[in-house]
């Protein structure tokens, strides 16, 4: 087995986001959009950089993003995050989603992508990540 499918079998990273995927987020070929699936990793990635930078954060960049897998109505979405970059007022956070079909058996990549964000102070000015 190649090293890259071994990395694939095994969600990396904290999860951060766990719903279930509605009929209502299908797209016409009756899977669930693309740009859902995108905000969903938006916000598991804003929630981790809030929690490490301590501060508001903004997205600057979606650096890039692989959909692997299509999203099926009733998947069990899980998003996992883990910090790929650290920068002076900046953070990259990879992004995996991983489903479970019918909320059951062996989670599934479908997704990922590397998202970036800035963290903010009270005026929304960029303000230096303080490092633990």
């Amino acid at each position: 087995m190649s090293e890259q499918n071994k990395q694939s079998e095994t969600p990396t990273g904290e999860l951060s986001l766990r719903v279930l995927a509605m009929p209502a987020d299908t797209n016409p070929a009756g899977f669930i959009f693309g740009g859902w699936a995108v905000g969903q990793m938006d916000m598991a990635g804003a929630m981790h950089a809030a929690s490490y930078t301590g501060t508001r954060v903004v997205t600057v960049a979606i650096d890039t993003i692989k959909f692997h897998k299509p999203i099926h109505i009733g998947d069990e979405v899980s998003c996992y995050t883990s910090i790929a970059r650290v920068g002076r007022t900046s953070l990259s956070l990879l992004i995996q989603i991983w489903v479970r079909r019918a909320r059951s058996g062996q989670p599934i990549h479908v997704t990922e992508g590397v998202f970036t964000y800035v963290a903010l102070d009270d005026k929304s000015q960029p303000v230096e990540i303080k490092r633990a």
